[in-house]
């Protein structure tokens, strides 16, 4: 996960909502409404952080409170998020994000600035993902399933093939690290990010802490 800063919702979605009777299986114009989570999330997964696309068989609507226990939330667009389909149909243990969480709650929301999701986690060389926080990092496994095994492959295949293509003698000078940081974490852009880029966010920022 990464944190993700929420764009102005869509116009469509706050009109319909002040409608009386208004619940979310019944508005209209969700294809605008995935286009917007796809935008402010950089072409990512809330979760896992693959790659997803603003089309119905592409990608899932997540309430981050499910729509059955959190009613009131079913329309409120700081609850919604852009998911991928998490291996849905797979057997449960094989599924991930959304499709595996259901209707359980998580501790934190990747879209709340004030839940820190993106200093809260940490990414191994061996690609698997855990987090500093001990209920987050109950979560990323219990709940999300993070750790399957087509994922972490891919987080350490990128981390893999970046440090390959690292200068193998010359000192890494700390400008070029800066310069790294701000390609892989979107500060130089706003269109889409690599997908897993948070792996090589946090071996650049470990990097830089050193003395």
């Amino acid at each position: 996960m990464r944190t993700i800063v929420k764009l102005a919702e869509p116009a469509s979605l706050a009109e319909y909502r002040a409608k009386p009777g208004a619940n979310y299986d019944d508005y209209q114009d969700k294809g605008t409404l995935r286009s917007r989570l796809v935008t402010e999330q950089r072409g990512l997964c809330c979760y896992c952080l693959s790659r997803i696309r603003d089309e119905h068989n592409e990608m899932k609507i997540e309430h981050w409170h499910s729509r059955s226990r959190y009613d009131a939330e079913q329309l409120d667009y700081s609850n919604l998020l852009g998911a991928c389909k998490g291996n849905e149909g797979a057997l449960g243990r094989d599924q991930h994000c959304d499709t595996f969480k259901g209707e359980r709650d998580l501790s934190r929301n990747p879209a709340n600035q004030w839940d820190r999701v993106g200093e809260l986690m940490r990414f191994g060389g061996d690609g698997r993902v855990s987090s500093y926080d001990p209920t987050l990092d109950g979560d990323l496994g219990a709940v999300l399933n993070l750790n399957l095994p087509f994922l972490v492959n891919n987080r350490k295949a990128l981390l893999d093939a970046f440090k390959e293509m690292m200068p193998k003698r010359a000192p890494l000078q700390r400008a070029t690290l800066e310069k790294w940081l701000l390609d892989w974490n979107g500060g130089s852009t706003t269109g889409e990010l690599r997908p897993f880029c948070q792996v090589v966010v946090y071996w650049i920022r470990k990097r830089l802490a050193r003395p």
